[in-house]
């Protein structure tokens, strides 16, 4: 254990950088990472305003942050894919290699992972982290620091985009246009759907995920969306609904929105239990799917932001110096609507 500096929570609304002892033992298979930027997560936020998400409580201090981009400053023994200087991201769930849901390849939903800055595992909001070679992936030379802390909730997009089994020339819907709904679109359209019908609340989020071609922007606050996808489809409906705003009422009308046959994703999390028409998806032999963060994404993702097909840079609403890391944090409480995502830049 090595004394770090750290943006720590200690508890429930009480955060600031100080000092903590974490791990910097390189061991076989393992890499040294200097961090460089971190993206501030929506659960981040959540640990910080609510103290806990389900049944993952913060009782003991935590570093936060897990969506980072950095370089390799040593490498373990049996490592060979990577070397000093290398700049990279890494996917920040480790699962047992050996259990069954990593066996069957569903390794992201495996009951044993341990997820950074999920209680009572560290984050990476730190100047150095060791992590494992398996899940720390090299970044194109014209790929930015900055596009490598996105890799992480890109994936969550990519992993819904995988779930739905698009077909080129798709429609899509997208509920709630936060940083995982743009993301989704993004996923979507890489994805092979022709355009994708994308509705919030918060006009300056629209007009920010608007700047992407394919994309059709609905302030549900204006117009009704049943009628749009209508009007769009001839009545027929959406090929895909991804569900990513979380809200208990887009269930009271989501079956509207897809065709017979179509199908809903779920990516966004109720807080609560939450009614779902089971008679009108039978109807329709409406498919639901569900999204736990993401597996085997991360060399997808970044291939698709090397080759520019997605861009994912206007996201980025401001980045934040390591020494402002409770600022960026309670700029993210404050949850303006014309914020997408907030990154802070660890590195001097």
């Amino acid at each position: 254990m090595a004394k770090v500096r750290a943006l720590v929570l200690e508890k429930q609304h009480e955060l600031g950088l100080r000092e903590i002892d974490l791990p910097l033992e390189v061991g076989p298979g393992m890499v040294r990472i200097a961090i460089h930027t971190v993206g501030v997560c929506g659960s981040d936020v959540h640990y910080y305003t609510h103290g806990r998400i389900g049944p993952f409580v913060v009782d003991a201090p935590m570093v936060l942050g897990h969506e980072a981009a950095g370089t390799v400053v040593e490498v373990g023994a049996g490592v060979s894919h990577l070397k000093v200087g290398d700049r990279v991201c890494m996917e920040p769930g480790i699962p047992d290699p050996n259990s069954r849901a990593s066996r069957l390849g569903m390794y992201n939903v495996d009951p044993a992972v341990r997820f950074w800055a999920t209680p009572p595992i560290h984050g990476v909001l730190t100047a150095e982290v060791i992590h494992p070679a398996n899940y720390t992936f090299k970044l194109p030379d014209h790929v930015s620091f900055a596009e490598g802390a996105m890799v992480e909730p890109f994936a969550v997009g990519m992993q819904a985009a995988s779930k739905a089994r698009i077909a080129p020339g798709d429609t899509a819907v997208v509920l709630g246009a936060g940083p995982i709904g743009t993301m989704v679109a993004l996923a979507a359209l890489a994805g092979g759907c022709a355009r994708v019908i994308v509705a919030d609340l918060a006009q300056p989020k629209l007009d920010i995920a608007a700047q992407y071609q394919g994309i059709i922007p609905v302030n549900i606050r204006e117009t009704n969306l049943i009628e749009k996808v209508g009007e769009l489809t001839e009545g027929w409906g959406a090929d895909v609904v991804f569900e990513c705003s979380g809200s208990p009422r887009a269930w009271e009308t989501i079956m509207d929105l897809p065709r017979p046959g179509g199908c809903i994703v779920v990516v966004g999390l109720p807080v609560e239990p939450t009614k779902v028409d089971i008679a009108a998806a039978s109807t329709k032999e409406l498919r639901i799917e569900n999204v736990f963060r993401y597996a085997h994404q991360y060399d997808r993702a970044i291939a698709l932001i090397a080759s520019g097909k997605v861009d994912l840079k206007p996201l980025i609403s401001e980045t934040f110096a390591f020494e402002d890391s409770k600022a960026a944090f309670d700029r993210a409480v404050e949850a303006r609507p014309d914020d997408v995502k907030l990154q802070i830049r660890v590195a001097s």
